[in-house]
C-alpha cells in the first residue's frame, strides 16, 4: 500500500464528505430500494378526499352531437361530474397560450383518447366505473393519422424552420457521387414508472396547493391559475420527487393538475387524479416520429460536399412543444459532421393523434439518427468502414467548424474521444475478427458499430436559460436548500447540495434538501434540456456565495483581521491564527444580526438565437460521446442480442461521477430501446393499440449488453459552467444509435457488405428479418443485372 505524502494527507483530511467531483450516492437511493420514498400516491390522503377519473373520446376526429352524463352522475359514490362548462377561467392547458389544447373537448374531438369530462367520487373505483357510463353521440369526420396523410393535407401545427449555409443544391449536383433516400424514425412512449398524478388541496380565498408530478412547477402554476381564473400567486405547486419524467412531464402534467385543482376549487374538498397506465398512454404525447428525406453529394473518398434534409414529423392535434422539438432535430442533423453546403427544413405536421411532446433529447436524437444513416449510405456506396467516413467528416479545422445554424464549434473533442474509444474497445481488430466469423456462419451474423454524439446544451428558447435558488443557514449551522429544479431520479438534488456543501466547506449531511415549490423560488424553468445542474447549481452557488461574503465581512470586523485571513476549512473556519467550528461562526453572525438567508440567480451567458433567420449561438457548449456496440443476429428469426457495449462520454469535470455513470447507462439502454424494441401502433380508426406493458416492449434487464463498460472522458468544460462540469441527462441517450448500426452491419453481411440495409428504427426482430430478406432480394437482382 502506497503511503500518502504529507501534502496529500492534508488534502484528504480537508476533503469534505460529499465534495464535488467525487462519488456520492443519490440522496434517496436507499428509499428507492426500500420503498420508503414518498411519491404523491403514497402521501396520506386528506379527510374527504375525492378521487377523479376521466371520460375519454372514442373517435379520432368527430363532432359531438350530444353527450348524456345522467348515468354517470347517478352512479354510486359520484359527487359531481365536470365538463368544459364548469371551468371558471380558460378551457386551455397548453404550454404556450395558443389556445389549441382544451382541457375538455366541447364540440370537436381531435384524437381518440381526448378527455371530454371528469368524474369525482368517494373512491377511485367508483369514479372509474362511473366514467364508463357516458353516452356520447358523434358525427365522425375524416381523420389524418399518419405522416403521409398529413403531408398530403399540408396542415402544420407551427411555422416550420429552415437552416441553410452555402448553396446545397449546386454542391450536391456538382459532387462526383450522389445518394437520395428516405427513412422513417419511430416514436416512443415515456413509460415513467410513476404515472401522471396530481393532488389538489383547496385553501382560503380561492387559493389552491397542488402536488404535481411535473418537471415544470411554474408552468403548472400558470396553467392552473389560467383555468381557475386566479392570479398565479394564489396557486402553489410542490414537487418532492417524480418516479421518472424523461420529458413526459414537462408539459403533459398541466392537464392532470388543472383537473384536480378544478375539482378541489368547485367542491371545497381535496382531489386526486391518477389515471390507469392504459389511459395515461392514450392521453399523453410521445416522442415525435419522423420521416426524413435526404439528398447527399460526396466525393470518392467519402468527404461530404452538400446535404439537403427534410424532417417531417407527426405532431398530433396541437402544437405543444412540436416547434422547438422539430427545430432541435434540425440543429442535430449535423451530429459531429461538417457540411460545406447544407439546407434543412422541418415539416411539423398536424394529425388526429395525441399531441406529441418533449422526450429525452427533444428532437435531437431524430436528427442524429438521420445524420448517421447518411454516413452509412456513403460508407456502403464506397465499400468503406463507416467509422472511416465518420472521422473524415468530423468538425475540425478553422474552415470546417461552422454549423448549419452558423454557430462556430470551439470546444470540439470528438477526434480524441473517438480515437481513445476505438483503441480501448479494440474496434479495428474486432471488426476484422467479426468479418471472419461471419464468413464461417450460415444462420448467425455479428455486427459492430462505433457512433459519435455531439449535443448542444441550452434551451433554444433563450429566456428559459435562467434559474433561481434559496439558501438559509440556521443558528445551529444547518443549511436549508431550495431551487427551481425538480428531482426525477437523475440525482439533481444531490448534485446541487454538493455545490452548496463545497462552497461552505461543510459535509453534505449538513445540507438539507427540500421539495421544489413555487412558493419559495418563483418563475422556474423546466428541468429539461439537460440544464438542471448547469442552471440550478450556479443559482445555488450564487446564493451560497452571497451568505459567505457576509460571514467573511462579519468575521473580519468582529475578530479584527483582514478579509483574506478568513478561510473556510472542513466544517470550520480559520480566522487569523484561530479556528472555530462552522456553527460557532454562524451563531456569532446571527447574534450580530447578519442575514443568513439569500436568493441566488443565474442566466446562461453568450447565447442568442434568431429563428426566422436561422442564425445565432443557441448553445452555450456541446457535450460529446461515443459508443461501440456489438450484436449477434439470428438470420432465421431476426432476433438478436447485444453482446458488448463500450462507452466513452464527456461530462466535463463531473460533479458526481457515480451519478453520471448511472445516467449514461440508463440513457444508453433507453435510447437502444427506442431504436430496437419500442414500437407505437395506431389502428385505422386512430386508436392507440400499444397502450400497456403487454403490448409495448421497453428494454428489460436481459436486454442490456452482456459486457457493458462505461468510462468518463474527464476533461474540464472550456466554458465557465458549475465547477467546469457538463450536462449528462440527454447526450448519452444517442449512444444507443450504435446498436442500430451494429444491427445494420450484421444484416449487411448477407449481401457481402455491398448494399446499405436501410434498417429503419425501431429495428424490431420482424423489421430485421424483413431487412435481411430485402437485402438478399436486392443483391440477387443486382447479380442478375450484372
Amino acid at each position: 500500500m502506497l503511503e500518502l505524502t504529507p501534502a496529500e494527507s492534508l488534502r484528504q483530511a480537508e476533503r469534505i464528505e460529499g465534495a464535488v467531483h467525487h462519488d456520492r450516492r443519490h440522496d434517496s437511493a436507499h428509499k428507492h430500494v426500500s420503498g420508503e420514498a414518498v411519491y404523491i400516491d403514497d402521501m396520506p390522503e386528506p379527510a374527504g378526499l375525492l378521487h377523479v377519473y376521466l371520460g375519454l373520446a372514442s373517435k379520432a376526429h368527430a363532432r359531438i352531437r350530444a353527450m348524456d352524463l345522467t348515468a354517470v352522475q347517478a352512479a354510486p359514490g359520484v359527487v359531481r361530474v365536470f365538463t368544459a362548462a364548469d371551468i371558471p377561467g380558460h378551457n386551455d392547458v397548453g404550454c404556450d397560450g395558443r389556445g389549441d389544447e382544451p382541457m375538455f373537448a366541447t364540440n370537436l374531438v381531435e384524437f381518440a383518447g381526448q378527455p371530454i369530462f371528469a368524474v369525482a367520487a368517494t373512491t377511485r373505483d367508483e369514479a372509474r366505473r362511473a366514467a364508463g357510463l357516458a353516452v356520447v353521440d358523434y358525427e365522425e369526420l375524416p381523420a389524418v393519422l399518419d405522416i403521409a396523410g398529413a403531408r398530403h393535407k399540408g396542415e402544420l401545427v407551427v411555422t416550420p424552420m429552415r437552416l441553410a449555409r452555402g448553396d446545397a443544391a449546386t454542391a450536391i449536383a456538382a459532387a462526383p457521387r450522389r445518394i437520395t433516400g428516405r427513412m422513417s424514425i419511430g416514436g416512443q412512449e415515456h413509460f415513467y414508472l410513476e404515472g401522471q398524478i396530481a393532488l389538489a388541496i383547496p385553501g382560503e380565498d380561492g387559493e389552491v396547493t397542488v402536488y404535481s408530478s411535473t418537471q415544470h412547477p411554474s408552468e403548472v402554476q400558470h396553467v392552473v391559475a389560467h383555468v381557475l381564473d386566479l392570479p398565479s400567486g394564489a396557486v402553489t405547486v410542490e414537487v418532492r420527487r417524480m418516479g421518472g419524467g424523461f420529458g413526459g412531464k414537462e408539459t403533459q402534467a398541466n392537464f392532470f393538475a388543472a383537473v384536480a385543482a378544478l375539482v378541489a376549487r368547485k367542491t371545497g374538498r381535496a382531489a386526486k387524479l391518477r389515471p390507469d397506465r392504459d389511459d395515461d398512454m392514450r392521453i399523453t404525447g410521445k416522442r415525435h416520429d419522423f420521416e426524413v428525406e435526404y439528398d447527399i453529394g460526396f466525393d470518392d473518398e467519402g468527404r461530404i460536399a452538400g446535404v439537403d434534409f427534410t424532417f417531417a414529423a407527426r405532431c398530433g392535434y396541437a402544437a405543444d412543444l412540436s416547434g422547438p422539438v422539430t427545430d432541435r432535430a434540425l440543429f442535430h442533423g449535423d451530429n459531429c459532421y461538417f457540411y460545406p453546403a447544407v439546407h434543412m427544413r422541418s415539416e411539423p405536421l398536424k394529425t388526429n393523434t395525441v399531441s406529441n411532446t418533449a422526450f429525452r433529447g427533444f428532437g435531437g436524437p431524430q436528427g442524429v439518427v438521420a445524420a448517421e444513416r447518411m454516413i452509412e449510405e456513403i460508407a456502403f456506396a464506397l465499400g468503406k468502414d463507416p467509422l472511416e467516413i465518420r472521422r473524415l467528416n468530423f468538425y475540425g479545422t478553422a474552415d470546417r467548424n461552422v454549423t448549419p445554424y452558423h454557430q462556430t464549434v470551439t470546444d470540439n473533442v470528438i477526434h480524441d474521444l473517438v480515437a481513445r474509444l476505438a483503441s480501448d474497445s479494440d474496434y479495428h481488430a474486432r471488426r476484422a475478427e467479426i468479418r471472419a466469423w461471419n464468413a464461417r456462419r450460415r444462420w448467425q451474423r455479428r455486427g459492430l458499430a462505433l457512433t459519435p454524439v455531439k449535443f448542444g446544451i441550452s434551451f433554444t428558447k433563450t429566456e428559459a436559460n435562467q434559474a433561481g435558488a434559496l439558501v438559509h443557514i440556521y443558528k445551529d449551522g444547518s443549511i436549508h436548500l431550495n431551487h427551481g429544479g425538480t428531482e426525477m431520479g437523475q440525482g439533481l438534488y444531490t448534485k446541487v447540495a454538493q455545490v452548496v456543501a463545497e462552497e461552505f466547506k461543510v459535509d453534505l449531511s449538513r445540507v438539507h434538501i427540500t421539495a421544489t415549490t413555487t412558493g419559495k423560488v418563483p418563475n422556474t424553468s423546466p428541468t429539461a434540456a439537460s440544464s438542471g445542474a448547469d442552471l440550478n447549481g450556479m443559482a445555488a452557488r450564487a446564493a451560497a456565495r452571497t451568505i459567505k461574503e457576509r460571514l467573511v465581512a462579519f468575521a473580519a470586523e468582529h475578530w479584527r483581521v483582514a478579509p483574506e485571513a478568513v478561510r473556510f476549512l472542513r466544517n470550520r473556519v480559520a480566522i487569523g491564527g484561530q479556528e472555530i467550528p462552522f456553527p460557532e461562526l454562524v451563531r456569532a453572525a446571527y447574534t450580530a444580526r447578519v442575514s443568513l438567508s439569500s436568493t441566488g440567480f443565474y442566466k446562461t451567458p453568450k447565447i442568442h438565437w434568431d429563428r426566422a433567420a436561422g442564425r445565432g449561438h443557441p448553445f452555450y457548449y456541446f457535450a460529446y460521446g461515443a459508443a461501440a456496440s456489438e450484436v449477434v443476429v439470428d438470420l432465421l428469426t431476426g432476433e438478436y442480442r447485444v453482446e458488448r457495449t463500450d462507452i466513452l462520454h464527456d461530462c466535463g469535470r463531473s460533479l458526481n461521477p457515480a451519478i453520471d455513470r448511472g445516467q449514461i447507462e440508463g440513457a444508453f439502454v433507453q435510447g437502444m430501446g427506442w431504436l430496437t424494441t419500442e414500437e407505437l401502433w395506431w389502428d385505422a380508426e386512430g386508436r392507440l393499440r400499444t397502450h400497456a406493458p403487454s403490448t409495448y416492449k421497453i428494454p428489460a434487464c436481459s436486454d442490456r449488453p452482456r459486457i457493458f463498460d462505461v468510462r468518463l472522458y474527464d476533461t474540464p468544460n472550456r466554458e465557465e459552467t458549475i465547477y467546469r462540469s457538463k450536462a449528462v441527462g440527454e447526450p448519452p441517450f444517442m449512444l444507443g444509435v450504435s446498436v442500430l448500426h451494429a444491427l445494420s452491419d450484421a444484416v449487411a453481411s448477407v449481401a457481402d457488405y455491398r448494399l446499405c440495409p436501410r434498417l429503419d428504427p425501431p429495428a424490431t426482430p420482424e423489421k430485421v428479418l424483413a431487412a435481411i430478406e430485402d437485402l438478399r432480394d436486392r443483391a440477387g437482382r443486382g447479380s442478375a443485372a450484372s
